[in-house]
């Protein structure tokens, strides 16, 4: 069960957003029972990136065999 402040791991491009399956980012909170999530998404020095609202299906908790990557983005 994911809950506020987990890391999670996005599923799927959101090319709006600026972001890309495998990111990850933090639930800032949880909608209804967690049919959906808020989520914050930052770079490594700690500004925000996007945060978005997202199904279950469109992301997963972070597991023990996860290992970060790194990609540069262009902020706007």
């Amino acid at each position: 069960m994911i809950k506020e402040h987990d890391r999670i791991v996005l599923l799927e491009d959101l090319p709006a957003d600026g972001l890309k399956a495998g990111d990850v980012g933090t639930v800032i909170y949880i909608h209804r029972q967690g049919e959906a999530f808020e989520v914050e998404f930052m770079t490594l020095e700690g500004e925000t990136v996007a945060i978005a609202t997202l199904r279950t299906a469109q992301i997963r908790a972070v597991s023990k065999k996860d290992i970060a990557h790194v990609r540069e983005i262009t902020i706007s």
